[in-house]
């Protein structure tokens, strides 16, 4: 197909509803997509040639609401789909070879023939390409080689989980190439999830490729992860005056695998120690009960991290019920709840090696959000970001300040972004 008619076909009104879709309705915004999409059109045939028609496929990062650390041990989220997302410009080939072109990374080449755990791999994109692959033929998907370019506005070490958006961004090409691209998102998910898991060698839970994955607002309950219970959720918090902001401290999770592995595997001491696999289940009363045998057995961290899972899984209904009941100011003191356990008793926000920038980042959105506003810890923690609801009014101010202190561009406004895994069909 002629490089042009495509770069035009960027221009359809449909192209635009679906542009407006993903990343939001303001003229402007849906400009600078089409210009993306057409940059990567361009390098993708500057690499490969004519190849035909170009797919492109969009996945996004995720913000995380409520339930911080929980889905681990099979605890209950809040979770929305942002719009910022992983993108790629691809085309199948005759055989089982993979050529993956990275914005900012050095090009990589892999077969599918050999779809093993590669322990050489662990922790790269190599690892994330192999084992998608794995779970899609072992759902009985097929697959196959493609030559892709990708760039991403959800960057590494943000918080915002660019390796969910960059899993179920490659669960899309395979289905758009190969399949019919009509996967269910929780196999999506699962199948991203195990990938990160087992070829990536990162003991995530769901959460992040499940909100990938479903796209929109949803919270999810993780009591059987084999069949998570999602619900999705309607809420507009911009007609309610208020902007989700995340801020980068400028801290990457690149280092941080060990300290995120402890927390689970603290958790699951615990649960141990009251006849569990998961602390699910486990109550308030029975880990007082048993508090002085738990200190024994697994340590006085591990038993905060027990008394902050059990509360915050019981945190997340109650945050979804405000909402439902559009109690907004009930709903942001449960958000700060939230942040304080994640900071007094999870403790995530810093640990050994790490800064005090996401302290920092905290405290001065206390000072200038108290009483008018919620803040917290996002995501994993030690590094990356705050999630921040601030009121409409406070923006322009909320942002120059965080801007001015940890860096020109620190600040993300986010929507909610109501499509999971995306293929923008010009």
């Amino acid at each position: 197909m002629e490089l042009e008619t495509m770069i035009q076909e960027l221009e359809t009104p449909e192209t635009a509803a679906q542009l407006a879709r993903l990343y939001g309705n303001d003229p402007e915004t849906v400009a600078k997509q089409k210009a993306r999409y057409g940059a990567m059109i361009r390098q993708h045939r500057k690499l490969f040639g004519d190849r035909g028609k170009i797919a492109l496929i969009s996945a996004p990062g995720r913000t995380e609401i409520g339930g911080n650390h929980t889905d681990h041990n099979h605890g209950r989220v809040l979770a929305a789909a942002v719009n910022l997302d992983t993108l790629c410009a691809v085309t199948p080939r005759n055989d089982m070879t993979v050529q993956f072109h990275s914005q900012g990374y050095s090009p990589i080449e892999i077969r599918l023939d050999d779809l093993s755990v590669h322990d050489d791999e662990k922790g790269t994109t190599m690892a994330l390409i192999r084992g998608v692959a794995a779970g899609m033929k072992e759902a009985g998907y097929r697959i196959g080689g493609f030559d892709a370019v990708v760039t991403s506005t959800v960057a590494g070490g943000s918080g915002l989980s660019s390796s969910a958006a960059l899993e179920v961004m490659l669960t899309g090409v395979l289905d758009a190439l190969y399949n019919r691209f009509d996967m269910p998102y929780v196999l999506r998910a699962q199948i991203s999830q195990r990938a990160e898991n087992i070829w990536f060698g990162k003991p995530s839970g769901l959460l992040d490729q499940m909100a990938s994955a479903a796209g929109g607002l949803v919270t999810v309950d993780f009591r059987d992860p084999a069949k998570p219970e999602v619900q999705a959720l309607q809420y507009d918090f911009a007609r309610k005056g208020y902007a989700l902001v995340v801020v980068a401290t400028g801290g990457s999770h690149a280092d941080l695998t060990d300290q995120y592995a402890a927390i689970p595997a603290e958790m699951r001491a615990v649960a141990r120690c009251c006849g569990q696999s998961v602390l699910r289940g486990v109550t308030v009363e029975e880990l007082t009960a048993r508090a002085a045998e738990i200190r024994k057995s697994a340590g006085d961290r591990a038993l905060m991290r027990a008394f902050h899972f059990v509360n915050e899984d019981a945190r997340v209904p109650e945050q979804v019920k405000a909402l439902r009941e559009d109690r907004m100011e009930d709903f942001l003191q449960l958000i700060i709840d939230s942040g304080r356990s994640s900071y007094m008793y999870l403790q995530n926000v810093y640990g050994p090696g790490t800064d005090q920038s996401l302290s920092l980042a905290l405290c001065m959105a206390e000072e200038m959000l108290a009483g008018k506003g919620a803040w917290r810890i996002h995501g994993g923690g030690f590094a990356g970001t705050t999630l921040n609801f601030v009121p409409t009014a406070e923006i322009g101010r909320f942002v120059e300040t965080m801007d001015r202190t940890f860096g020109e561009g620190a600040c993300k406004v986010l929507n909610i972004r109501p499509e999971g895994a995306a293929w923008l069909r010009c």
